[in-house]
């Protein structure tokens, strides 16, 4: 039902403005800005627009559009890989005459007047995909639309490498790839680091403690980030660190904000942790979440939280 209604409201809506969450990552880009193109393909002569901060390190995947309030007036406005509103970057999503949330994290937010959420899904770029496979040529790719979806699913699958990834995943990756773009720059632009995060991959192994159970953490302050070179959206490089160990089965990357308090992404190689994120003022996946910590206090009830979990779990 929900794809028919979203289907319904592209078709009646002539300016139609795209949000998805604030720090975003491949797929946060790849599914707004691979559904505006989608969009724009499929129906010239519609105003379409993407919005939110730019961040300098994706900008060779899409740069972000700057519009005024008064173009909400009237329009559709829909919000993609955001699992709750405050995560979602740029208030005025609620300027709109009608709200769409299309994400494939858990709907603990049931927010905007059509969901679309598969939780199943490997990506949100996924879950639009089917949206499109599913639309019988009302929407219809392009080259630009399958290179951001693409980037989309290689992000939030870590090229394939996590357990989300399905058949029914690499069957969408083998029809995108009937698209005249290439793949392997694609996936050599997201393996490269600069030498600052380089060096904070190297800080964050060396500064790594492991738990008896195998919960991993390590601290990233605004000074070391400084000291190494490294810009605030360009931090996470550093989170899949620890995961490369053998002795570590869970772990968490505690990185300090401009205003002192931390933020946590939690990490996990079979033991869900999503319900400890939630317990910190966040959420996610089963095995991919974040969360906020006010102070070290906290910091250290979640790495207690995590080896817990690791110790019923059998790790």
């Amino acid at each position: 039902m929900a794809v028919e209604e979203i289907l319904q409201a592209i078709a009646e809506n002539d300016t139609i403005i795209i949000h998805r969450h604030q720090r975003p990552d491949p797929d946060a880009y790849g599914s707004q800005v691979g559904l505006a193109e989608t969009i724009r393909n499929s129906y010239p002569d519609k105003a379409v627009y993407v919005v939110g901060e730019s961040v300098p390190s994706l900008g060779w995947l899409a740069t972000m559009q700057e519009i005024p309030d008064s173009r909400y007036a009237d329009a559709l406005v829909i919000v993609t890989d955001t699992a709750d509103t405050p995560r979602i970057d740029d208030d005025r999503y609620k300027l709109g005459k009608k709200l769409i949330k299309i994400d494939h994290h858990p709907n603990d937010d049931a927010y905007g007047d059509i969901r679309l959420v598969q939780p199943e899904a490997s990506s949100c770029s996924e879950v639009l995909l089917d949206l499109i496979n599913a639309s019988n040529g009302q929407l219809r790719l392009n080259v630009r639309a399958a290179k951001m979806f693409y980037a989309g699913i290689v992000g939030d699958t870590g090229r394939f490498m996590y357990n989300n990834t399905s058949a029914h995943t690499l069957e969408l990756v083998a029809q995108l790839y009937g698209f005249d773009f290439d793949p392997s720059l694609i996936n050599q632009k997201m393996n490269e680091v600069t030498l600052g995060q380089a060096k904070l991959q190297a800080f964050a192994m060396d500064t790594l403690e492991i738990t008896e159970n195998g919960a991993g953490f390590y601290i990233l302050h605004q000074s070391d980030l400084a000291r190494l070179g490294v810009a605030q959206d360009e931090y996470q490089a550093a989170v899949g660190t620890a995961g490369r160990l053998a002795e570590v089965h869970a772990w968490a990357m505690f990185t300090e904000q401009p205003d002192g308090t931390y933020r946590v992404s939690l990490r996990s190689k079979q033991a869900p942790i999503e319900e400890i994120a939630k317990k910190h003022n966040g959420g996610g996946h089963a095995l991919a979440s974040g969360a906020k910590a006010a102070d070290t206090d906290e910091i250290h009830q979640i790495v207690r939280e995590l080896d817990a979990l690791l110790a019923s779990a059998g790790k």
